[in-house]
This record gives C-alpha cells, structure tokens and sequence, in this order.
C-alpha cells in the first residue's frame, strides 16, 4: 500500500508565490471595500461549492429564486439590485445537465436585462465539453452550441476547468479562463503518495499524452500511456500498453471520470504489466452508471477526484474515492483585490509558467491585500 491513510480528505491547494512581493503601494483598502462591486450568485448545481466560494471571499451570495413551474419551465427572479455590478454565477454542468443549463442561461439573461455592468459564467465543469468535434456524419458539435447560446445569454466572460478540448476556447467570441489543475494533480501526488519518486504517469487514451508527460517532466518520473479503440461511446474494445511499469507505481491522470469502463480497464491492464500499485487522480468526476461498481472492483487503491462536480454521494458510496475540498483550480490561488480587481495566477501546462488574469478593471495589483480563496476564484 502505497496510499496515507490518513490524508483521504487531502486538499489540492498548492502554496505558490505570485511574484508580488516587492511590489509597493501607498494605499490601503478595506477587504470589504473590495469587493463593494462584486456580486455572486449560486444555481442549483453545486451549492455547497457556491458557499464556499463566498465564504472565503467573505461576501455573501446574491438573493437568487430558483424554482421550477407546474409544466416544469424554469422560474429565475433576482433578489436585489445588479445594477452596475460585476456580477459571477457558478453553476456547473452536472446533475440534470440540461435543466442546469438552461438555468444559468436564464439568469445570466436576467442579470444583462437588470443592468449588470459584467456578467463572468463560472463552469467549473463545461457541459457537453465531450461533443467538441464533428466525428461522424450528422453529428452535432453541441460544445459550440453551447458557447453559442451563453454569448447569446449576455455572459461577456467565461471561467472553467480543465476542458476537454482546449480548442473548445476557440468556439467563444468572449474572453475564456480554461484553468489548470495540473500543479494540483502534483501536489497531490507529492503529500499523498508514498514512493511517487518512484512512480509512472500513466495516460488511459492517447488524448491525454500531452498532459502525462508534461506532470512527469515536473515530477522527473517516466509516462506511458494507453492506445485504446472504442466500439461505441462509453464501450472499450481493446487496449494496448505503451511504456513499462512493472515494479512502479502506476498513476492514471485523466480530465473526467464518468462510467469508468475506461478507467477500471486500465488499471487492470496496468496490473497485469506488473505495477506495484495504482492510483487515479480526475478533475471531474462524473461518475455516471457502474462508475462506482467499477471502482470498488477495479485495482485501484484511490481515485482522487476534485469538487467541480458534488461528490457527497460517491464518496459514502465508494471508499476508494478520495475528494479534494476546494474548487479544483491548479493550485492555491493567490487573489490580489483591489477596488474591482481580482487577479488570478494561473499556471499553464508544461511551462509552469505564471500569469495574471484579470477579473475586473486593470488596476496595479496590491501584495497587502492579498488573499487565498477559492475560485474566481480559489
């Protein structure tokens, strides 16, 4: 056993500078005055994750009455006054997918027809991310249809995670934060993993190569990876191991879990090439169908999943399941606020390399006020 026992409920944050240190300022701010502009609001998909949010930024969510009528429309009445706010909704796209979808895209309409100054969608985990392409004839490319349907809503930024395909970016005409959350997969790694020195990044599809590689050039271990062909979406045929892990720790790192198939394969197959021990770290756990089933009988030791998307019920259903405690961006963010301003720090992959993304007006970012939180975000 190569997993702390103790550390099941490890969070991802990664303690990271910002590089802002020596930067000096003059004025002081309140933490209140900050975010005096700043309005957030919860759907229905993960309130917790919405509570949290607020908490950490210590503001208050928005009044918001979510409800649906008799024939099952969705009814959306903002509590208190948006006018010339910036405002950010979290929703998710998880759960009822659809009805949460069409929530958000109707209080984002609500808050644009209110007089919002800026509206930010905050996703953690992008719906129908997975239909990104044209890979049959008459298939849609819903991913674009949704981005369609949010610029059309009036959201004028977008903040995700981890989306399936980065080219998913290229279908907005609005400005699109795809957050990492490669330097908490290594964190993770790093504090709950014993012999991680001694380890192999292993990806389950060919997609994921990129990813792998670049988490192991960092951690200065080997990858392989896992040449797979489907019969249909959600069913494997066959897989084929590249790499050698005999005698290693093997571990799975994916973006999304969602029946498994692929998942509980892999690991099988990485037992029969001889790994000592197997692990899973996934930014979204979807968890759909047998995923669980197949968990529990699956080799894996853990799989470790963030909270894009609720995993209240996985986690009692499941003891392998392992659940990070914050909003999974790729590491402990670092928000400079002042004024309007947040400033996020975002690490891209393979690079390491940090960049500020300014969440509100474009003002000199001030180290006195800054504050780990959790999303927008921290």
């Amino acid at each position: 056993m190569s997993y702390y026992p103790g550390r099941s409920e490890t969070s991802l944050d990664c303690c990271c500078s910002t590089g802002l240190e020596d930067h000096q300022s003059n004025t002081s701010f309140s933490c209140a005055s900050m975010m005096t502009n700043i309005k957030l609001f919860s759907g229905n998909s993960h309130p917790m994750l919405s509570k949290m949010i607020a908490d950490r930024l210590g503001i208050e969510l928005g009044k918001v009455s979510l409800k649906k009528f008799s024939n099952q429309e969705t009814s959306v009445e903002i509590g208190e006054s948006v006018r010339g706010e910036d405002v950010y909704i979290i929703q998710s796209g998880c759960g009822e997918v659809n009805d949460n979808l069409m929530e958000l895209l109707i209080m984002i309409s609500a808050c644009k027809t209110a007089s919002a100054r800026r509206v930010t969608a905050v996703i953690p985990c992008y719906p129908y991310a997975r239909q990104d392409k044209k890979d049959k004839s008459r298939a849609p490319i819903s991913a674009k249809l949704v981005a369609n349907m949010l610029s059309v809503a009036g959201a004028e930024h977008i903040i995700t995670m981890d989306l399936h395909a980065s080219q998913i970016q290229g279908f907005f005409d609005i400005p699109v934060d795809n957050l990492y959350a490669e330097p908490a997969v290594i964190r993770w790694i790093k504090v709950n993993i014993v012999d991680w020195e001694n380890s192999v990044i292993v990806s389950p599809d060919a997609g994921g190569a990129k990813r792998v590689t670049s988490i192991a050039d960092q951690l200065k271990v080997n990858f392989a990876l896992i040449h797979k062909e489907r019969k249909q979406a959600n069913e494997v045929a066959s897989m084929v191991l590249v790499g050698d892990v005999r005698d290693k720790v093997a571990i799975l790192v994916d973006d999304m879990a969602d029946t498994c198939g692929t998942m509980g394969l892999a690991a099988k197959k990485l037992q029969e090439a001889g790994a000592r021990s197997i692990f899973a770290i996934m930014t979204h756990g979807v968890l759909s169908g047998p995923a669980l089933k197949r968990i529990s009988e699956s080799p894996l030791e853990a799989m470790a999943v963030t909270n894009t998307i609720p995993q209240d019920q996985a986690r009692e259903a499941c003891d392998k399941i392992r659940v990070s405690l914050i909003f999974p961006l790729p590491c402990k963010v670092e928000n400079c606020l002042r004024g309007r301003l947040c400033v996020c720090v975002l690490y891209l992959p393979s690079t390491g390399c940090r960049h500020l993304v300014y969440l509100g007006r474009s003002y000199p970012p001030d180290p006195q006020w800054r504050i780990s939180l959790i999303s927008l975000l921290a």
